[in-house]
């Protein structure tokens, strides 16, 4: 799985759930899928895919500020 992230500071793409905090990160199935959502938005320049790993599960929740164990994902499209 790849959670899509900005560039400047690793925060990653959410989707809004009521009731769910911190916000679920959305991944897809694949590198190339989520560069595909990247190009289709014409978003290279601000976001880079980030495969969603232990290792980088960690920076993300760094960057939501939350402990790892918070973290749910939203698998797009959903």
């Amino acid at each position: 799985m790849f959670a899509i992230v900005y560039k400047s500071d690793g925060f990653p793409i959410c989707v809004q759930v009521p009731g769910v905090t911190p916000d679920p990160v959305v991944v897809w199935p694949s590198e190339s899928a989520a560069n595909a959502f990247i190009d289709s938005k014409g978003g290279s320049t601000d976001f880079q895919p980030l495969a969603f790993n232990e290792q980088n599960m960690e920076q993300i929740a760094k960057a939501i500020g939350c402990p790892v164990e918070s973290i749910t994902v939203e698998q797009y499209p959903s």
